[in-house]
C-alpha cells in the first residue's frame, strides 16, 4: 500500500449520470465537470487519495437509484480511486465504507470537495468534516447545483444557492476556493 498520509484527499461527491437527468431543472457552473477533471488529474499526477462517493437513492423512480442508468458515475470521473463511498443519504460521512475510519486509518485531515450538488450533499459532507475536525476545502466552482422552490414558492436560482453555500460554509467550516487554487495545493 502506498503512503498517503499527509497528502490531502479529493472527494468527489455524486459525479451521477442521473444529474443529467431534466428531472432535476436548470442547473448552474457549466465548467462544473471540466474543473471537476483538472482536480482529478492533479491529485492523480501527485498521487494523492482520491475518494468517489456515489448516491444510491432508495427512492422509487429516482433516476439515481441502483440498478438505473443514472446510479453510474460519469465518465469525468473516470480513472485511478483509492476508496468508493456509498451513501443513501447526503454525507459522504454517512456511508460504506465509513470515510473518517478510512481517512484517519491514513492519516488524512485535509479534504478537498467537489462534486453534485453544492447545496445538498456536498456542503453536508463539508459540515459533518468540519465537525469531525479536518481541515476542509470546498472548491465551489467544481460544484454545481438546480434551481428551486423554497419555502412560500419563491423560485431560488442555482446560482442564488451557491452564493449561499458559499457564505455558509466559509471560514466556519470550511475554506471556500477556486479550481485554480485547489490546483497550487
Amino acid at each position: 500500500m502506498r503512503q498517503l498520509s499527509h497528502a490531502p484527499a479529493l472527494v468527489v461527491v455524486d459525479v451521477q449520470q442521473g444529474f443529467d437527468d431534466p428531472v432535476w431543472g436548470p442547473r448552474s457552473n457549466p465548467g462544473c465537470e471540466r474543473n471537476v477533471s483538472a482536480l482529478l488529474r492533479r491529485w492523480r499526477r501527485a498521487d494523492w487519495p482520491v475518494v468517489l462517493v456515489r448516491h444510491d437513492s432508495v427512492k422509487a423512480g429516482s433516476p439515481l437509484r441502483p440498478g438505473q442508468p443514472g446510479n453510474r458515475f460519469k465518465e469525468v470521473v473516470g480513472g485511478k480511486t483509492d476508496l468508493v463511498v456509498v451513501k443513501s443519504v447526503h454525507s459522504a460521512f454517512h456511508g460504506s465504507p465509513p470515510l473518517h475510519d478510512w481517512l484517519l486509518g491514513h492519516g488524512i485531515s485535509t479534504i478537498y470537495i467537489c462534486g453534485i450538488t453544492t447545496d445538498h450533499c456536498c456542503e453536508t459532507t463539508a459540515r459533518v468534516a468540519a465537525d469531525l475536525g479536518y481541515e476542509v476545502h470546498f472548491v465551489l466552482d467544481a460544484t454545481y447545483a438546480f434551481d428551486t422552490v423554497g419555502p412560500g414558492g419563491g423560485m431560488v436560482t442555482a446560482d442564488q444557492l451557491m452564493r449561499m453555500t458559499a457564505c455558509n460554509l466559509d471560514h466556519e467550516f470550511a475554506a471556500v476556493i477556486d479550481t485554480a487554487t485547489a490546483l497550487q495545493a
